[in-house]
């Protein structure tokens, strides 16, 4: 089969297609996020800047050292942006990238599908 990753102008007939690994592109987005709490870190700073205390506060439920693990790995993989401020004490703010910025739509979409299955635990079929 053809590798999807050499093919940037998929058909309408290719949409779906999977090679052996499933969804290959949907994959490598899962290495490039990668932490548990990143689609949160990255909804809550689409909202804005925020400084590292402010997240923590605004992402309640990521405890220190998570949230610091997960910029880590945002910033490393281009989605977030650490600016360093000289002052005393040093001040950091984590703003997202054009890349991380691009990611809203597909936030959106998560969330959507939060709304409507979200809380369907026992997975039936909606009709």
């Amino acid at each position: 089969m053809e590798n999807l990753g050499e093919n940037k102008g998929l058909s309408d007939a290719d949409e779906f297609d999977t090679d052996e690994t499933g969804y290959p592109h949907i994959c490598s987005v899962l290495e490039i996020l990668g932490a548990k709490w990143a689609f949160l870190v990255i909804a809550e700073l689409h909202k804005g800047p925020r400084r590292f205390k402010q997240l923590l506060r605004d992402v309640a439920v990521v405890r220190t050292q998570s949230l610091t693990n997960v910029l880590r790995q945002l910033k490393k993989n281009g989605i977030v942006h650490r600016e360093v401020y000289p002052s005393v004490p040093v001040s950091v703010e984590y703003s997202l990238t054009e890349k991380g910025m691009d990611f809203q739509a597909a936030l959106k979409e998560m969330e959507n599908w939060a709304i409507r299955w979200g809380n369907d635990a026992r997975g039936d079929d909606r009709k």
